[in-house]
């Protein structure tokens, strides 16, 4: 179809490349938001759930920790188990984009907006 065009058909290959990665991105991007992860802190009594666009969904705290003397370590728990969360929702939408860009064919390692 671009033959004869020289260095014009890749240069037009590259774009529709380029436009497919795009719209793949989009996908994945509103995707994100429906895949939930869970960080964990003191042995799972407390427990945060969010998507993996690191947006927190909810809070599960095993009653047994509640006292008035511990409510500075409760504090902590929740703390450590939203820091858990984001971690892991992180870790996750880079699987995602990671395994995005693979199968177009690019290098597992590139660094695109996200």
């Amino acid at each position: 179809m671009l033959k004869g065009l020289g260095g014009l058909g890749d240069m037009a290959k590259m774009m529709k490349s380029a436009q497919e990665l795009q719209t793949k991105m989009a996908e994945m991007q509103e995707e994100l938001h429906n895949v939930m992860v869970t960080g964990e802190a003191g042995a799972g009594l407390v427990k945060a759930t969010a998507s993996a666009k690191g947006e927190l969904k909810g809070l599960d705290i095993d009653p047994s920790i509640f006292s008035g003397d511990d409510k500075e370590v409760v504090e902590d728990l929740i703390l450590a188990a939203i820091k858990d969360a984001q971690a892991k929702a992180t870790e996750k939408a880079q699987e995602e984009m990671t395994r995005l860009t693979e199968s177009m064919g690019l290098p597992k390692d590139i660094k695109l907006p996200f």
